[in-house]
């Protein structure tokens, strides 16, 4: 039942558990991305939608509350405006609209999806790990700070990733 699902998330706090990886994740969305589904793909770096995507939160109407991320995530990553129309309202909205609202970060056909995502996930693989989880730790980090301490933060880590990789 959902109620169960929820609460073995809520145990497991699968969501603080995927922000915790250093490292980026990309996810490849298609068909219908629904309640938990948009949750999750907003805690992956990249989001790569199909055009027939097709997204919904419909836990309002359903006498809950998006308690898998949507009340932060969402806001986040298509301001608040818009958020609370998806939170409140229900409806289902296109790819094409996500896409405008930055919710994904790129649309394509659906039969370049998972060659696309593979694709990205082998370059990230390529590039020297310590920089990457720095990038994602100083943005992720960062962006909750005032920009004096956000920019202290990326020399601090800038200095760690230059002092391990002259190690």
């Amino acid at each position: 039942s959902q109620t169960i699902a929820r609460r073995v998330r809520f145990e497991r706090d699968i969501w603080k558990l995927w922000l915790s990886i250093p490292k980026p994740m990309v996810c490849a969305l298609h068909g219908f991305v629904i309640g938990s589904g948009i949750e999750m793909a907003l805690l992956c770096d990249f989001r790569i939608a199909a055009h027939e995507t097709i997204f919904a939160l419909p836990e309002t109407g359903l006498g809950m509350l998006p308690a898998a991320g949507g009340t932060q995530t969402v806001p986040r990553a298509i301001g608040v405006n818009k958020a609370l129309d998806v939170l409140y309202t229900n409806r289902y909205f296109t790819a094409e609209e996500a896409l405008s609202w930055g919710l994904i970060n790129e649309l394509i056909p659906s039969y370049e999806l998972i060659p696309k995502a593979s694709a990205l996930a082998l370059h990230l693989a390529s590039l020297d790990p310590h920089i990457v989880s720095a990038i994602k730790q100083s943005v992720l980090m960062g962006i909750e700070m005032p920009l004096p301490q956000g920019l202290g933060l990326e020399k601090r880590l800038a200095l760690q990733v230059w002092v391990n990789s002259a190690v």
